[in-house]
């Protein structure tokens, strides 16, 4: 029989994570442009059982009953190669996956949110991660290319009204394309949308792998960073997703190590990082070779100064 259970693995979301793939390989609603694991095969907004959720259950069971204390998940996500809200029996199987003791996490696109029956099993997670990459209709075609059944005018007016009724951590997540999401115009309305939905966190990524339409890529660093500035100053809790692990709260003393792991998921401004080089035994030397070697980028916008760390563009387009 086919294993549907994955990981535990890492997460920087989440801490130490197994996946539940509830989903057939790319059936979805979504055929997004920056997919990483390629086009969907079969679109559909349409829910089904594929997957009988005692079957899922129990290869739950057996992963958890043959790991060490010490690997144990923090979470068990819902995250398969297509949109687990097409389940039919997603409220059943977060039910009964919580029996084991571990907070349910569901990782959705959010196209299907406006479904009310969809709402309430979503309700039974611990942790919900809508996509919202846009509010336009046109640049939601372009990225997402969603299935013709679909309503993004809806998808954006069921979105506030269920983080106002979830009970659990609730995040966004923003994929910034180059040309296509990441103006300055399109990241203040999309900013001013989300401040509707108040996530705890709204992260912004980028891919990371070869997407799955050519034309594709990944904004750079000056749209990250203009995206986290406009984000914060709606009052916003933005985080980045591009690719890198690292604690971006530790301080150990290591100056280089410190701020790699910073930027990776915070653009820092000149005076934290000088405030971090007074913790550390490290010098303006040192950080200047971070940036010759091409590590740091130094971006502008509005005045301000941020350091983020650089991205590597062409191991991505």
């Amino acid at each position: 029989m086919e294993n549907h259970i994955f990981g535990p693995v890492p997460s920087r979301r989440l801490g130490i994570s197994m996946g539940v793939n509830n989903i057939p390989y790319k059936v979805c609603s979504y055929s997004c442009a920056y997919c990483q694991i390629g086009k969907a095969l079969k679109m559909r907004v349409e829910r089904a059982e594929f997957f009988h959720p005692e079957v899922l259950v129990k290869q739950v069971e057996k992963k958890i009953k043959g790991l060490c204390t010490s690997d144990l998940p923090n979470y068990i996500t819902i995250v398969p190669d297509g949109e687990p809200t097409l389940d039919l029996h997603l409220g059943e199987l977060i039910a009964k996956i919580r029996i084991f003791g571990f907070p349910v996490a569901v990782i959705t696109n959010s196209s299907l949110i406006d479904d009310k029956y969809i709402q309430a099993e979503l309700m039974k997670a611990d942790y919900i991660s809508l996509k919202v990459d846009t509010v336009s209709q046109a640049s939601w075609k372009i990225i997402n290319k969603p299935h013709k059944k679909l309503n993004l005018e809806s998808i954006l007016t069921a979105i506030p009204d269920f983080s106002k009724t979830f009970k659990g951590k609730l995040v966004t997540e923003t994929m910034l394309i180059r040309g296509a999401n990441d103006t300055e115009e399109e990241l203040t309305a999309l900013a001013k949308f989300l401040q509707t939905v108040k996530p705890d966190i709204a992260y912004i990524a980028i891919p990371t792998r070869p997407p799955a339409f050519k034309g594709t890529y990944a904004a750079n660093e000056l749209s990250v960073a203009r995206g986290y500035d406009i984000f914060n100053q709606h009052g916003l809790t933005a985080e980045l997703l591009t690719g890198y692990e690292g604690n971006a709260f530790a301080s150990s003393g290591n100056f280089a190590e410190d701020i790699l792991s910073i930027t990776a998921v915070h653009p820092m401004r000149k005076d934290g990082v000088f405030e971090l080089l007074a913790r550390s035994d490290a010098t303006e030397k040192d950080f200047n070779q971070l940036i010759e070697k091409g590590l740091i980028e130094k971006i502008v916008f509005q005045d301000k100064e941020f350091y983020l760390r650089k991205f590597h563009q062409d191991k991505i387009n």
